[in-house]
């Protein structure tokens, strides 16, 4: 396997990655399509023990931090299990505008399906210290404020800055002290005895 900076590699460490839905289709400017986002997210969570750090979700792409010993198969089943389920809703709710746009932006490869969701890739980067966690965290957390639409990131209701703000999350638990655990994990590996354990 060859080792690039945008390749899930070294399964010990975090990952930001980035979902981007076809032609930047607002898809998740629905609520109930931002749903299943996150009931899948939370399933990853309970079911799976994928460690989610951060996430940010805005109307055609989301970014999130997460860890897992096989975080390559769990995020192609999250893409596979979210296109199917949005694909399905916009079908039940007869949306046939953006249907179309998904048959149209598919890639001619793809000939085992009608309809594309996502993107090919998620351009994932290692997190290997607590310096890149935070500045991640922060380009997650900023996003909806870049964009201009809240003016402090614990506004933006599908974000983990309400997380780390202690207002709890739409996803669930999520890791909320992301950071902080990660460092000590950090110090516990260097030795530092005084370090305090991750909980």
């Amino acid at each position: 396997m060859t080792r690039t900076r945008y390749r899930i590699f070294e399964t010990e460490y975090p990952y930001f990655l980035t979902g981007t839905v076809v032609a930047w289709l607002p898809i998740f400017s629905n609520p109930a399509m931002s749903k299943i986002i996150f009931d899948s997210w939370r399933f990853l969570q309970q079911q799976r023990q994928v460690k989610i750090f951060g996430y940010v979700l805005m109307e055609n792409h989301l970014h999130r931090i997460a860890a897992h010993d096989e975080l390559s198969e769990r995020l192609g089943q999250f893409k596979s299990f979210t296109a199917r389920q949005i694909i399905d809703a916009l079908d039940v709710a007869g949306n046939k505008t953006l249907l179309e746009q998904l048959s149209y932006f598919k890639l001619k490869h793809k000939v085992d399906q009608d309809r594309q969701l996502w993107q090919e890739g998620s351009h994932p980067q290692q997190i290997q210290n607590p310096e890149t966690m935070r500045q991640k965290l922060e380009y997650i957390h900023y996003n909806p404020v870049r964009r201009g639409y809240v003016d402090d990131p614990v506004h933006w209701r599908y974000s983990s800055a309400r997380n780390y703000a202690g207002h709890g999350g739409i996803a669930g638990r999520g890791e909320g002290l992301g950071v902080r655990r990660f460092r000590e994990r950090k110090r516990l590996e260097a030795g530092d005895a005084e370090a305090e354990p991750p909980r």
